[in-house]
């Protein structure tokens, strides 16, 4: 039997990141998680086989900081809004800086699969600039040559932001109301995927492995993810 991977997961707090680290804690292909918080605590439950570890964003990768444990697959499933975060500034700190130090320490640290958690319409050269920050990080992954990365680029999500302390989204709330009865109507790269969907594909592409860049739409996160 081949050695199980080490795994590790940024922002595991997350309604796609929580989702992850279930399937994570039940695949026979995988060992050892740790999953990358801001601070700990002992009130957190966390699924068996999955330790947590506190990490500071703005001086991870370091020479002064402590490195990552060592590990094969790589997960980054960090983001916010714009509204969360307060302005477009530390908007881009998590999704652009925190991301790109995540990755350069997992690398450091033996991975050499990597899955990130993208966003529908990501392009540099949008004029959105939710869009725009989600395209250059993006960008940057791609030249890092990692020897596997798969990008996610999930529709409007779907999920139970309650259960995670988290405020709840109007336009999900409304989306999950409408999709039991039109989302038929609604073609399928464009339909709201649920984090589970989003989870179990993403977790299918880093294992399979495909060499280079694979960047999976909405619509082809939902078949993975039916396959998977």
């Amino acid at each position: 039997m081949a050695e199980r991977a080490s795994v590790l997961v940024a922002g595991a707090t997350g309604l796609i990141g929580r989702a992850l680290l279930n399937r994570l804690a039940g695949d026979p292909r995988v060992g050892a998680v740790t999953a990358l918080v801001r601070r700990t605590s002992a009130r957190q439950a966390w699924p068996a086989g999955c330790q947590a570890l506190a990490v500071d964003y703005s001086t991870l990768g370091a020479a002064s900081a402590p490195g990552l444990p060592k590990a094969d697959w790589a997960f980054c499933c960090l983001g916010t809004t714009i509204k969360v975060a307060g302005s477009q500034d530390a908007f881009r700190a998590v999704d652009f800086d925190a991301v790109l130090a995540f990755a350069r320490a997992a690398r450091a640290a033996g991975a050499t699969r990597f899955g990130l958690v993208s966003a529908m319409g990501a392009s540099e050269r949008s004029s959105v600039f939710y869009n725009r920050v989600k395209g250059e990080v993006e960008r940057e992954l791609s030249a890092h040559g990692w020897p596997h990365l798969v990008i996610a680029r999930p529709s409007l999500l779907l999920g139970e932001r309650g259960a995670l302390g988290q405020p709840a989204r109007p336009g999900e709330q409304l989306a999950q109301r409408l999709m039991p009865a039109l989302g038929w109507l609604i073609p399928k790269s464009l339909r709201p995927i649920t984090d589970q969907a989003v989870a179990a594909a993403l977790l299918a592409g880093v294992a399979e492995a495909r060499p280079g860049t694979t960047v999976l739409e909405s619509g082809a996160l939902a078949d993975l993810a039916a396959r998977a």
